[in-house]
């Protein structure tokens, strides 16, 4: 059958019959201010609502040398007020106009974004523009995000099962750049470090508009919103572009292991992965259709071998970018991992040999036409699904523009995708996921530190 859904178009059929070339389209319009602001219009008048979504080409691995977290830092400051708008203010502007408002760091962005009723587009474009002019970074705001953020740190990562050794134990095992180890979360010694006038620094050339990209789609009037956009964001001053740190990696063969030791897991966890292809390669597209065969839907592969007929496994995660992003969210370069938390009776190094068996046997004997099939169809439908909002549009245009510049990698990375053959895939397996390029990480559960003794207490 043939669904039209808003922003784009797009054929859809059952697996039991030859699949058609997929009509894909999602319409833009890109364009720049004189100040350097990248601009994206996405147009689609269904739904009578808007996302602004603006993104600064600043995350953690773009940070320089002592200012690890400073992305994420300016990410919570970006809520505590700027020229016109007091702290706490900004959640409430929207959110009393029927919108949702949030932001995100990630390794090779920050992102913002209000969803907005269409007549309110332009309150979103003059609360972005305001802290894009105007950020107030005060004594008493950096020290409350300090804290917040060591909070944050100890909530989500430290109290949490394996998340303290994927954060920070996995990317120095994978990752010889320093700046390509990094987190999110950022050096503790940075951020306490970290001044009034250093944050400062950091955010007059990060959060320049001549660094970012804003992106509109959903249902406006072209010609009044770029006049609204040229009315908040035109007279904004560029400023020197931030350096760019070199991302490559040394040239190795060999994989690494490292054993860790976890006292909040409860069960043990092998985590394995390999050097990924550059982005929009065909291995790319190869290794990202492998992930689905491999992860997708109740019947994938590794759900029937590991967890249904060995049973020696109990959750698996995997994908390209993977534990710290998306396939289409990070630069090159990049990295296919997974994580295999797995029954107590069986030891670390069985899962791993279980894990490769599957690869090799990929590698070996390819995958089936029928299930290619299969997880196309299935892969369609959730893209078709997921793209149906005015603010997954404008993610996809936003990053694309950010690290590719070019939105028309939306049309093109779907065709790609679909198209690839069974003996692309298993080619790309061979080439890339063999055990010999294997990292391996062992995540043992161990037993809770002792609580510290207050001093003086009775023994």
């Amino acid at each position: 059958m043939i669904r039209c859904l808003p922003g784009l178009c797009l054929v859809f059929c059952m697996a039991a019959y030859p699949a058609p070339e997929p009509d894909f389209h999602i319409p833009f319009e890109k364009y720049k201010l004189t100040n350097g602001l990248r601009v994206v219009l996405s147009r689609d008048t269904s739904v009578p609502v808007a996302a602004v979504y603006l993104l600064y080409d600043v995350g953690a691995r773009t940070e320089e040398k002592g200012a690890a977290g400073f992305a994420h830092l300016c990410e919570r400051l970006m809520f505590d007020g700027s020229a016109n708008v007091k702290k706490g203010e900004y959640a409430r502007y929207v959110q009393s106009n029927g919108g949702e408002v949030n932001a995100s760091t990630h390794l090779d962005y920050t992102d913002y974004y209000e969803v907005l009723p269409s007549n309110k587009l332009a309150l979103a474009l003059w609360l972005e523009s305001d802290r894009m002019r105007g950020l107030a970074v005060t004594e008493e705001s950096l020290k409350n995000q300090k804290e917040a953020i060591r909070n944050e740190r100890q909530r989500n990562y430290e109290n949490q099962a394996y998340r303290a050794a994927l954060a920070d134990k996995w990317p120095s095992l994978i990752f010889g750049n320093p700046h390509n180890e990094r987190s999110v979360m950022g050096s503790p010694d940075d951020l306490s470090a970290a001044t009034v006038e250093d944050v400062t620094k950091f955010f007059r050339t990060s959060y320049a508009p001549n660094n970012a990209v804003l992106v509109i789609s959903g249902d406006f009037a072209v010609a009044d919103t770029k006049k609204l956009i040229e009315q908040y964001f035109g007279d904004i001053p560029a400023q020197p572009q931030p350096p760019r740190p070199a991302l490559n990696e040394p040239a190795r063969n060999e994989g690494r292991t490292l054993d860790v030791k976890d006292e909040h897991a409860r069960l043990p966890a092998v985590v394995v992965g390999w050097p990924a292809p550059r982005r929009h390669s065909p291995d790319w597209y190869a290794l990202d259709m492998l992930d689905a065969v491999l992860t997708a839907g109740r019947g994938s592969k590794l759900q029937a071998e590991l967890m249904q007929g060995r049973q020696s496994v109990l959750q698996i995660d995997e994908n390209l970018g993977w534990p710290s992003a998306s396939p289409a969210d990070f630069k090159d370069p990049g990295y296919y991992a997974a994580i295999l938390i797995h029954k107590t009776n069986f030891k670390a190094a069985e899962i791993v040999d279980q894990y490769q068996q599957v690869i090799d046997g990929i590698a070996a004997t390819g995958i089936d036409g029928t299930e290619l099939r299969r997880v196309k169809v299935v892969l369609r439908l959730g893209k078709a699904t997921g793209l149906q909002t005015a603010l997954e549009r404008a993610r996809l245009l936003g990053t694309l523009e950010l690290m590719d510049g070019d939105p028309g990698l939306a049309d093109r990375d779907y065709a790609a995708f679909q198209a690839v053959t069974a003996e692309q895939v298993q080619a790309a397996v061979r080439k890339y996921l063999t055990a010999a390029r294997r990292d391996v990480m062992t995540i043992t559960p161990a037993p809770a530190s002792p609580a510290p003794v207050a001093h003086g207490a009775v023994q």
